[in-house]
């Protein structure tokens, strides 16, 4: 973060930064993809680069809480047949990063959130009926694992913002509320912790960083909490459009910013 330290923010960016985490945590344990309103958080307060090294151990604190809270809703034949795809899509992400500037970045992240949307209303409106979790083992389900996978994994280097990428992903495979948090909770704690290293190399995460981290994460567990309150009293349907509107919301602030 270069000379970037807790005490060069001040109250109001810091309060904002809180916030953000906060919303984390809700995120983690309620709407996956409501997070990358914190990503936006992040990005306007600090340098918009090392936001991202930033932002990435408050995530992975989330995804502790989540894992903790939704541990035995996984759906792990899914997560082996993402996980290839999602290594080869971090690589492509790192390579990206170091030439791509922040604009390059905002765009191409901001264009798929929004094509993947797109994407998921139209099968959604066009299909006769939902798709089984299980039908991943199909042709089709692996070559749309692929595709998924890279593009989260792309995403979630580049900019963290790989939750509405693979929200969109879990929802077109038919998962239920409970499944898709637990399934989401496991992919997005392994890849974040594997995302650390890269993200180091790249001089995102330092001293500097760690100790604005330490003041944040306390606040991802109020949020989590918060989350875990509200899902029990959010029917799926309104959980699957809460999760498809933050998508779109945040493709547009990111193309728009």
């Amino acid at each position: 973060m270069n000379t970037m330290t807790l005490w060069h923010i001040s109250g109001w960016g810091f309060a904002a930064l809180a916030f953000a985490a906060l919303l984390v945590g809700f995120s983690k344990t309620a709407v996956s993809g409501a997070n990358t309103v914190s990503l936006a958080v992040f990005a306007a307060i600090l340098p918009a680069r090392a936001s991202t090294g930033v932002l990435l151990p408050v995530l992975i604190a989330g995804d502790v809480l989540a894992v903790l809270t939704y541990r035995r809703h996984a759906h792990w034949p899914t997560l082996w047949r993402l996980f290839p795809a999602v290594a080869a899509g971090v690589v492509a992400g790192t390579l990206f990063l170091v030439w791509a500037g922040d604009g390059a970045v905002r765009t191409s992240i901001g264009a798929i959130l929004l094509l993947m949307a797109g994407v998921t209303l139209w099968r959604r409106r066009t299909a006769a009926t939902p798709e089984d979790p299980d039908e991943v083992a199909t042709r089709a389900g692996r070559v749309k694992a692929r595709s998924y996978g890279v593009l989260g994994g792309f995403t979630t280097m580049v900019a963290n913002a790989g939750g509405p990428v693979m929200s969109m992903y879990l929802l077109s495979a038919g998962f239920r509320k409970l499944g898709f948090l637990g399934t989401s909770a496991f992919f997005f704690l392994i890849v974040n912790v594997s995302k650390v290293p890269f993200s180091a190399g790249l001089g995102l995460i330092d001293g500097h960083s760690l100790l604005l981290d330490a003041a944040l994460v306390v606040f991802v567990v109020p949020g989590a909490f918060l989350g875990k309150w509200a899902v029990n009293r959010i029917n799926q349907r309104l959980f699957e459009q809460l999760v498809i509107a933050a998508t779109i919301v945040g493709g547009l602030q990111l193309l728009l910013r």
